[in-house]
């Protein structure tokens, strides 16, 4: 009997933690509220690495319903400074792409020139990535599965995004550390020439000094 307890604790623990990881991977697309200042802009940025499925919607919230709602503009672009989606004069709208570069998404929000110094404006912006951004109905449908197998075939998306996550994690850490090792190299052959120079200097000064005094026959 205890034995069995053991077993079926060591079995459900981990399928709660992967639970609860997944969980937490695919909140990730809860919506967000930004504020737009009446002039200006408002970005939101996400590091994502490549091959990434990124999707995103975006409305503008009102409660003046007398006037008519304002307009925003939208551009979206990668870490190398690519146009990934842009519109104007829009209320709400969508945007999907697949990443190439690994780096930081940059979403940027900003009020039209015809509705600027009108006040402030709220967006909702629900950004979706990787595993949360996947269209489960449309497996489960395709595929027929439901119930506890999907919930499984979720938790295999998980942990291969936490896999792949863990794997871009240590390829920029090992970036990194080349980095600071170079770094280091060059700082080190600065300070030698740095302290030649000096001795140099100093050996000139001393060669000038001596032959200043010589002639003035001080010495």
């Amino acid at each position: 009997m205890g034995k069995g307890a053991n077993l079926r604790g060591g079995v459900l623990f981990p399928l709660f933690v992967l639970c609860l990881t997944s969980g937490v991977l695919v909140q990730m697309g809860e919506a967000i509220w930004l504020t737009l200042p009446s002039a200006g802009t408002k970005c939101v940025s996400e590091e994502i690495q490549n091959n990434v499925v990124v999707l995103s919607d975006y409305v503008v919230i009102t409660d003046d319903h007398s006037h008519p709602i304002p307009t925003i503009s939208v551009k979206v672009t990668s870490p190398y400074g690519n146009n990934l989606h842009q519109q104007e004069n829009v209320t709400h709208g969508q945007f999907a792409f697949t990443t190439k570069e690994a780096g930081n998404y940059l979403a940027c929000f900003w009020l039209d020139g015809h509705h600027q110094g009108a006040g402030d404006v709220s967006v909702s912006l629900e950004w979706k990535t990787g595993i949360a951004a996947k269209d489960w109905e449309s497996v489960a449908r395709k595929e027929k599965i439901e119930g506890v197998e999907l919930e499984l075939r979720k938790l295999e998306g998980a942990v291969e995004a936490i896999h792949e996550n863990l794997l871009y994690l240590k390829s920029r850490e090992a970036e990194m550390r080349v980095v600071s090792e170079t770094t280091n190299a060059r700082v080190a052959w600065f300070s030698i020439f740095s302290l030649g120079i000096c001795i140099a200097v100093s050996v000139i000064q001393i060669w000038y000094l001596q032959r200043f005094f010589q002639k003035k026959k001080l010495i």
